[in-house]
């Protein structure tokens, strides 16, 4: 049926809840927009949402559908604490995979791939191998390689021999990894293109994301996942893109660029899985991230 000016006590409504406490299907589509009518279509809407009915809102193709992701989770105390970096997007693609993905978690959905979203652990980790292997092949071809990824930790193995191999290959590895890494950089003929700084400070670090060079095409993504077989084979985690140019680049120069920066509360690790704390140099500028980003204001250019 279509309906057009219900009003505020009209029978068709009560109709429709009955319905529903039969054990009817009841799906009712809300224009809220309707002239002079929003504030009772919203009272009935509610009405009926609350006894179960599945109300849509809006008309296809006058809906934008917004999508939040984060590479943390929503805990009003560990968010005082710790850092975590997030997207609000109106992104088309992204909106469609993160509506498969809650009709997976539903079981309404079998779907197995995504067009943006990378999700764990149906795709998440050929997806950030097929991005490692790509960065050796353009350096193969002769564009630089290079990539940048800051985590929690860094365990899977598999993901490990990828990152070995790529700094075989003479593609550029800095890792930027709070608590437990077991690659080690700079072994000749195995890690010698491998950086590894943990950052330890005030906040605890949480964020996780990855940076392609891609041949000058450069990829950033957000992840929920540490690199880590528990995250990868048994749990559902999400990675995602960021698209737009500018956020881009102040993840790479802000963001990635402060923390490889820092001299205050960075540690580098040695061969041999050691940890030397780094210090300004009398020519350099004393860089701490944290304190950068606590006192909400730009951080300087670090390339």
């Amino acid at each position: 049926m279509t309906l057009y000016r219900v009003g505020r006590n009209a029978p068709v409504v009560k109709a429709l809840l009955d319905a529903r406490e039969e054990g009817k299907q009841v799906a009712v589509l809300v224009e809220l927009k309707a002239r002079f009518d929003e504030e009772r279509n919203i009272e009935w809407a509610r009405a009926l949402e609350s006894e179960g009915v599945h109300v849509v809102y809006g008309l296809l193709g006058r809906i934008r559908r917004y999508t939040h992701l984060s590479t943390g989770n929503y805990n009003a105390l560990t968010a005082q604490a710790y850092t975590d970096l997030g997207l609000l997007t109106c992104d088309d693609a992204i909106g469609a995979d993160a509506t498969h993905l809650f009709n997976y978690l539903t079981g309404y959905s079998a779907k197995a791939s995504y067009r943006k979203l990378a999700v764990a652990p149906i795709d998440l980790r050929e997806r950030v191998e097929r991005l490692i292997e790509r960065e050796i092949e353009h350096h193969r071809e002769g564009r630089p390689g290079h990539v940048i990824f800051k985590m929690n930790a860094l365990v899977d193995r598999r993901i490990i021999r990828m990152l070995y191999r790529a700094s075989q290959a003479g593609v550029k590895v800095d890792l930027i990894v709070r608590g437990m890494c077991c690659l080690r950089p700079g072994i000749p003929g195995v890690s010698e293109n491998v950086r590894v700084v943990s950052v330890v400070g005030r906040f605890l670090e949480h964020s996780r994301v990855f940076w392609f060079r891609n041949g000058g095409d450069e990829e950033v993504f957000l992840c929920s996942a540490d690199l880590m077989p528990r995250n990868l084979n048994g749990r559902v985690e999400v990675m995602f893109p960021v698209g737009d140019p500018h956020l881009v680049g102040v993840l790479r120069e802000e963001v990635l660029g402060a923390y490889l920066a820092d001299n205050m509360k960075a540690r580098v690790m040695n061969a041999d899985g050691t940890y030397t704390r780094r210090v300004p140099k009398d020519d350099e500028p004393i860089v701490n991230a944290q304190s950068w980003f606590a006192k909400a204001r730009a951080v300087p250019r670090l390339g």
